[in-house]
């Protein structure tokens, strides 16, 4: 995670989590003079228009203040909904036994993207099985990471 990820982090989800959500996770995304802040909550009985609503008030107010990001961006604060995307150990360990799909920063064993099932962590490793191979894949080389929807 970059340092810049890492301040918004430490900032902005423990507004959330005292607002009654989870941060799901956070995505920065700079695009030359005008910059995305995506947030990503969650609670137990899903996300509705107005859980955003809320959470994007609080959020800018404390952005306003703290002023952690110097050019310009948009806020946008959402649920993962069903292609949610994993960020943390945690999440991969929560999602064993969804399909996934793994963009890597860099290559590791020659491919940097992966689909297959998740088969969940090992130590610092995220665990996947595509076809009949199973690659421990360094959490720290995930760039992005997201649950393959089921429609059944």
């Amino acid at each position: 995670m970059s340092s810049k990820l890492e301040q918004l982090q430490a900032l902005l989800a423990p507004v959330i989590e005292a607002l009654g959500y989870e941060c799901w996770g956070i995505e920065f995304l700079s695009q030359g003079r005008h910059s995305l802040l995506r947030v990503y909550i969650d609670k137990v009985d899903g996300i509705l228009i107005d859980d955003c609503e809320i959470v994007s008030r609080q959020l800018s107010g404390v952005l306003d203040v703290e002023d952690p990001i110097s050019s310009e961006y948009t806020l946008e604060v959402s649920s993962p909904g069903m292609d949610r995307p994993l960020f943390t150990l945690e999440q991969f360990g929560r999602h064993a036994g969804e399909q996934v799909k793994i963009r890597l920063r860099s290559p590791f064993e020659g491919r940097r993207n992966f689909q297959g099932l998740l088969r969940g962590v090992e130590e610092q490793d995220v665990v996947v099985q595509v076809d009949d191979h199973e690659y421990l894949l360094p959490v720290d080389l995930i760039d992005k990471a997201n649950i393959i929807p089921r429609f059944d």
